[in-house]
């Protein structure tokens, strides 16, 4: 989810035209490279996909299954597994490219991007905007397997719960037995006309749900009055 939350940003932040965007662009693009490093990302996001087609083939002969939904879905996994599964670092294109590794040490130095510094990306904010969003693009391409990887496994995995009605108790907490099932992920909604967000907490037998807001100070306050929303349990 954390990847998701960079590779959101990411392309909100390359669709801008200015080389202010272009910069936060580049170093989020910076994060996902060092997220990438650590080994079990790939091998993480592999197995969650090969549990999701092992899962999926179990309805193969449910009675009321759509086989070309399903097979649609298996393709997908299919498709991102074989991609992610390719030779080499993850993004390593990229990574070859001796300037812009260059200018990733430099943004790892508060300040380390001015044109004192590196006066090479200072010309290079100054170049046409196409040619900035060509490299860009160029250069967040060799990254798109993983992007997939988690969009596919996210995407299942969500849409497997249905979103129920529930609401905390006087003393503001919502408490659900799980009765030994396992879920991988909890959502939670609320109305958008309140500015609250919930605090989740859960382990193999019960979950809980709390909801706090931000003062005039920014302080944080649990709410204690009864609050509706919906909540959702996944597994796939």
């Amino acid at each position: 989810m954390r990847l998701e939350y960079l590779f959101k940003r990411l392309f909100a932040f390359i669709s801008g035209t200015s080389p202010m965007h272009q910069h936060v662009a580049l170093s989020l693009l910076f994060e996902i490279m060092d997220t990438c490093d650590r080994a079990e990302v790939r091998s993480g996001i592999l197995q969650d996909i090969d549990r999701q087609k092992a899962n999926l083939e179990n309805y193969r002969h449910h009675p009321n299954i759509d086989l070309n939904a399903l097979d649609a879905a298996i393709g997908d996994l299919n498709r991102v597994s074989v991609a992610l599964m390719g030779k080499g670092r993850i993004g390593q294109a990229a990574r070859e490219n001796e300037w812009l590794m260059s200018l990733k040490n430099r943004f790892a130095v508060p300040g380390g991007t001015s044109q004192i510094d590196i006066p090479s990306y200072h010309a290079w904010q100054l170049s046409p905007e196409e040619n900035r969003q060509r490299a860009i693009t160029q250069w967040v391409e060799p990254f798109m397997p993983l992007f997939d990887g988690v969009s596919v496994v996210l995407k299942m995995l969500r849409e497997s719960g249905s979103p129920i009605d529930a609401g905390t108790q006087e003393g503001g907490v919502f408490q659900e037995m799980l009765g030994g099932k396992i879920y991988q992920m909890v959502r939670v909604w609320v109305s958008d006309e309140r500015l609250i967000y919930p605090e989740i907490s859960a382990n193999k037998y019960v979950v809980w749900v709390r909801f706090s807001e931000l003062d005039n100070q920014y302080k944080t306050q649990l709410i204690t009055t009864p609050t509706a929303f919906k909540l959702s349990f996944c597994n796939v």
